[in-house]
């Protein structure tokens, strides 16, 4: 490579003095303001934005729009910045090249639609550092009684146990059953 100033490495540049570049994708509400808001964490963590990749034609599972951004800060700076994306309420779908080394799936069961399934998802996501990749319910015999969700996760690398323990305790505030996990199971 030469005298070349960078060197590109899975999605990581290093660059002269010490600053990277990351990719980060994150999950934003199809809302005016919500793109602007999730990118203030970004300069006020010391990052300084690269590129935005703004999907507004794709829709994830849960009925978002996927957003991919490039910045470049030191390495000891993405972390808050991440944080500081989740402190607000932004999903962070994946952070870096060495985020959400897992994927899981699980299958929660119980009175689903009654306990507010809705709720349960965002404990999951505000407590863990999971994200969603897909979610399928089945209520066989109505809203109102017994119903199953399928649950497949991202998990950050060495962190499953963890949320496997915040799910359990959400599970248990809400008397649902956890099945858990299900590896090697394709979606």
């Amino acid at each position: 490579m030469g005298d070349t100033p960078s060197r590109r490495t899975d999605r990581t540049v290093v660059a002269d003095g010490g600053v990277r570049t990351y990719t980060v994708r994150l999950e934003l509400v199809d809302e005016p303001g919500e793109l602007l808001d999730a990118l203030a964490p970004i300069a006020e963590n010391g990052g300084n934005l690269m590129s935005i990749h703004h999907e507004r034609g794709n829709i994830t599972p849960r009925g978002h729009i996927p957003v991919e951004v490039d910045l470049g800060c030191p390495p000891d700076r993405f972390d808050d910045i991440v944080e500081g994306l989740r402190e607000t309420g932004v999903n962070v779908i994946q952070a870096g090249a060495e985020r959400y080394g897992e994927e899981v799936t699980l299958v929660l069961v119980g009175h689903l639609i009654e306990t507010d399934l809705s709720d349960t998802i965002l404990q999951i996501e505000n407590s863990t550092s999971a994200a969603f990749l897909d979610l399928s319910l089945s209520a066989p015999e109505g809203t109102g009684d017994i119903s199953s969700a399928r649950v497949r996760l991202a998990i950050d690398s060495g962190r499953s146990e963890e949320v496997f323990e915040t799910i359990r305790s959400i599970s248990a505030e809400k008397d649902l059953t956890v099945v858990e996990p299900l590896l090697g199971v394709d979606a």
